[in-house]
């Protein structure tokens, strides 16, 4: 076989219309031999003599888009130094674009005999057993392709899974369901749009694993937190077929996404890999360079430093690491048009040393790359290291999951004490956190549930979780609930149960929504999907884990679809500055009043005792001017929110006439029936118990 010696760079397999160039890069090999696989798996192995800057290259001609590869790296095999290099084990290409099938758990994909852990001379091929990387073709059609650019302040995200969203959908064609041309189908888009959002946040489709333990239960990694291959779509979620099939489907998905006005954003993993500690596989990079991919114990470069709680850590300390994430997250804004990223356990790729450092090499690269800084940004600002929690702390060009927000609205819903001045923080976009580093309000992207933890439903309706299905004796996931189950433990026929979950999930949604920042609900939270009672669902590949269209509660969906409205059409609820709590142009009220009961405002020993569950907020219209049909500015209409913890009803006064004379109910989340009554200064308007009163001014 002719092999031409090629590039360098790009990392990877890269089709240029006549023939492949290879490259993949390893400080630490002697050899580096590039292993071809034909449709009956017979293997060529061919090798890749030339190096240039520590990366091992060759260009073939013929070879093309569908040819199956993989590397075998000789060099030295010494875990005390770090070094793990085993030339009988086929290794996935770090760049592979696209990957076809899954990882078989036979003994040979483990760089150690079994029966003795300490026996690093495991000479097993393990190519029969392991994933091939495949060459894809670089082209699409992308035609008129654009990014919608949604502002930051006008985005409403859905996380949700690619799989689960359309398995059980009954408009879309069983082979195309849990795939991304499922996800294209119009019956999904078209919801996606009547509901409102702006952005899906898809949970993990870079490449990643099924884990061995897993597996030999019966089980699979459902959510997907186990990457492998960081620029390649994951397979299972083609309809289309695996060699390379998966890259143009998701190519096409995203695509329709942004036709019908909807962002994509990547929940991505670059914090660990799939390879864990120092008794997990050899799939990767752990064979091709070790001490340069992981961050090592100094003390005994055997075992991993883990902030993870996965086994291993991406070390961010190494320029190629660093290179292989830049080149990753430039993948797939500039080839798969996505629009932005969602960074798991964030904190850990800010560890320059021991410490989380906010200006650290991988937030500089971040800030400086022309490509990549210009997409949204959204970190979940914690690990499991060491001072990991560092919410309100990542630089100014990022977003965060704000997990404060989540814990004081589940403990104001509760009726939990001295929660109202966090709870007023929350509300109005955490300005505690942000505003100080000259960030905005949405810097906070708001969640009372996501994919780790209960749904909605489940929020209200269990006090413990339920996660017996999960095999681990139910000693995995959170402990307790921290909401307020509403009545009987789990299931349960009874009418006034059913309605007090009913009206606390309403709660829920009215306070995200209306809340200032991004909001982000959790696919299936606006149709009562439930886990019944399991809270940590990720090897649930199952009923237990997909959206149930036919057991959808309409209304709840109606409900949602009027919220988003209301924040889309009034930006008081998304406003791009923070409240300052001044009267306008030195005359008149604040832009935001927060009220009592008896319509007076908050005094400071309010705030302090905390005392007060059942509070109301005036939202200032006055302060925003937004673009007319004609590009005329209009001041936007003000609002009054009545917060209602308490289990009792509360009879709310409505402020003097400086706030409004004249008010019309818009929701009530106890009563939808009440909508459209009208009120006027002085007057009592009942809230009751657990609930929430929206009124608008009127005049």
């Amino acid at each position: 076989m002719i092999v031409w010696p090629g590039q360098p760079y790009p990392l990877g397999a890269t089709y240029d219309g006549l023939g492949t160039n290879f490259s993949v890069f390893s400080e630490a090999s002697d050899r580096v031999e590039l292993c071809l696989f034909d449709d009956d798996g017979h293997e060529t192995r061919v090798e890749l003599s030339e190096t240039t800057a520590l990366c091992w290259h060759g260009y073939i001609p013929t070879i093309g888009p569908g040819q199956r590869y993989g590397f075998r790296v000789h060099g030295p095999n010494d875990p005390a130094q770090g070094h793990r290099c085993n030339p009988n084990k086929l290794l996935i290409d770090p760049y592979a674009k696209a990957v076809e099938g899954q990882v078989d758990w036979n003994e040979a994909v483990f760089p150690y005999k079994f029966k003795d852990p300490d026996d690093w001379a495991n000479n097993l091929d393990s190519a029969p057993y392991m994933p091939k990387s495949v060459v894809v073709s670089p082209w699409f059609d992308w035609d008129n392709d654009r990014h919608p650019h949604t502002s930051y302040h006008d985005t409403v995200v859905y996380e949700m899974h690619v799989k689960g969203f359309t398995q059980r959908h009954p408009d879309i064609p069983e082979e195309l369901r849990g795939t991304y041309a499922g996800l294209s189908h119009p019956a999904a888009v078209d919801y996606l749009v009547n509901l409102g959002i702006t952005a899906i946040e898809l949970l993990p489709v870079h490449q990643f694993v099924h884990d061995a333990h897993l597996v030999e239960r019966g089980l699979r990694n459902y959510w997907g937190y186990n990457s492998i291959g960081f620029l390649a779509p994951h397979n299972e979620y083609s309809a289309g077929g695996q060699r390379g099939q998966q890259v143009q489907e998701f190519r096409q998905m995203v695509k329709t996404m942004h036709a019908a006005g909807i962002e994509v954003f990547l929940d991505v993993v670059y914090n660990h890999t799939a390879e864990g500690n120092h008794l997990g596989p050899m799939l990767s990079f752990k064979g091709i360079d070790n001490a340069a991919y992981y961050r090592l114990v100094d003390s005994d470069r055997r075992y991993y430093y883990d902030t993870t709680g996965t086994g291993n850590s991406l070390d961010m300390r190494q320029s190629h690491v660093l290179q292989l994430i830049m080149d990753s997250l430039r993948y797939w804004v500039t080839e798969m048009h996505v629009d932005g990223f969602r960074f798991d356990l964030a904190a850990a790729l800010a560890r320059q040393f021991h410490e989380v450092d906010k200006l650290s090499a991988f937030f500089d690269l971040i800030q400086q790359d022309p490509t990549v800084s210009q997409v949204k940004l959204i970190a979940e600002p914690w690990d499991l290291g060491e001072g990991g929690y560092q919410v309100g702390n990542f630089p100014p060009l990022w977003s965060e999951w704000n997990g404060k927000y989540r814990d004081t609205v589940r403990d104001y819903w509760r009726g939990e004490h001295r929660t109202l001045a966090d709870f007023a923080y929350r509300f109005t976009g955490s300005s505690d956190l942000y505003e100080s580093s000259g960030r905005r309000p949405y810097a906070s992207v708001n969640f009372v549930t996501a994919h780790d933890g209960f749904t909605l439903s489940d929020l209200v309706s269990y006090n413990e979780k339920h996660n017996e299905a999960n095999g681990e004796h139910n000693r995995d996931g959170e402990n307790h609930n921290r909401s307020w189950n509403c009545g009987a433990e789990g299931t349960t026929d009874d009418p006034e149960i059913l309605e007090l979950r009913g009206r606390q999930r309403r709660n829920f949604l009215v306070t995200l929504l209306l809340s200032q920042g991004i909001p982000m609900i959790l696919a299936g939270d606006e149709m009562g999907r439930t886990q019944l009672g399991n809270n940590n669902a990720y090897c649930q590949d199952n009923e237990l884990s997909w959206i149930d269209w036919d057991g959808m509660d309409g209304p709840m969906v109606v409900f949602a679809n009027r919220l988003v409205q209301i924040r889309r059409n009034h930006p008081v609820f998304r406003r791009r500055r923070f409240f300052h709590g001044r009267p306008l142009h030195g005359a008149g009220v604040s832009d935001i009043a927060w009220l009592r009961p008896d319509g007076t405002e908050m005094s400071d020993e309010d705030w302090q005792t905390g005392t007060v569950t059942s509070i109301g907020v005036f939202l200032n219209g006055e302060a925003i001017q937004a673009p007319g049909p004609r590009g005329e500015q209009v001041v936007d209409e003000s609002f009054l929110v009545l917060f209602n913890a308490h289990h009792e009803p509360m009879a709310f006064s409505l402020p003097d006439q400086r706030f409004g004379e004249r008010w019309i109910r818009m929701i009530d989340t106890a009563d939808a029936l009440s909508e459209g009554e009208s009120a006027k200064a002085g007057d009592q308007v009942t809230a009751e118990g657990r609930s929430v009163v929206l009124m608008r001014r009127v005049g």
